[in-house]
């Protein structure tokens, strides 16, 4: 089964309108998709979706451990179940805008805020539009360059207190009905030992899965996390983190299989 459970719409900071993201993942051969736009589920209403797709209801969620940002995917949930827990993120979005923009300003000398709510349109405020805002006002090549400088891992725009703590965020996943999913976990940057932390108070608080393939990914990377994933006893998920039509990571569906010694999220359905 070709799979993508990680992918993203103008709901939050993707590209392209939900049901074009449905219809681009079906023309490239995928079976099993999620739409997991950031703390939303606004990427779901009115959608068709076509014969040969199977669509499950998916979230992205930010959340805090010892310090760290982290992602957790919720696949599988009930929408209803989670209108409490959006309407956190959504006001903890809404200061974490807030607070970016008044240090981009003393970075800058440039108020972007009002900016990048026009960028994000009816979608939730997040760096990317931040990054656009920048590149707009000529203060920045490229978004590439706006993350570089300014909003990147570390930069003055990187803002992560606001967000609940790590057991917070997957209880609420865990109330919906979902399965808790540790999202692109090499792209935290950890030593292994740290990671194996990490991954032990997830699983702890009682995280299910971890995305063993996240887009364009070196092979061993893929390896080590799989063994990881068995270690530790989680079910493997796999996506593309698609946000646009060449993309810095990947095409819907196209990446690397789960390794097969993987036991797939979707057993669990």
């Amino acid at each position: 089964m070709r799979a993508d459970l990680h992918t993203h719409t103008t709901a939050s900071d993707g590209a392209l309108q939900p049901q074009t993201l449905i219809d681009r993942a079906l023309e490239q051969g995928v079976e099993l998709l999620s739409i997991t736009d950031h703390d939303t589920l606004d990427g779901y209403r009115s959608l068709s979706v076509p014969e040969g797709l199977t669509l499950i209801r998916g979230i992205e969620l930010s959340s805090r451990w010892q310090k760290s940002g982290i992602h957790v995917v919720g696949l599988n949930v009930r929408g209803e179940a989670m209108d409490g827990a959006i309407a956190n993120q959504k006001r903890a979005r809404a200061d974490r805008a807030a607070q970016i923009a008044d240090r981009l300003h003393r970075a800058t000398g440039v108020d972007l805020l009002e900016a990048a709510r026009t960028e994000a349109g009816h979608s939730q405020v997040g760096r990317p539009h931040f990054a656009r805002a920048m590149v707009a006002a000529g203060l920045v090549g490229d978004a590439a360059d706006a993350f570089r400088r300014y909003l990147g891992r570390g930069k003055v725009g990187d803002i992560r207190q606001h967000w609940p703590g790590l057991g917070r965020v997957v209880g609420w996943i865990r109330d919906a009905g979902g399965i808790a999913v540790l999202a692109h976990p090499a792209r935290y940057r950890m030593t292994a030992t740290r990671l194996k932390k990490l991954l032990t108070s997830f699983k702890a608080v009682g995280g299910e899965a971890m995305e063993v393939v996240s887009g364009t990914q070196n092979p061993q990377v893929t390896q080590n996390l799989a063994d990881m994933c068995e270690a530790f006893g989680l079910l493997a998920s796999c996506g593309s983190d698609f946000h646009q039509p060449a993309g810095p990571w990947s095409e819907l569906g196209r990446y690397a299989p789960l390794p097969d010694h993987c036991r797939p999220v979707w057993d669990a359905w």
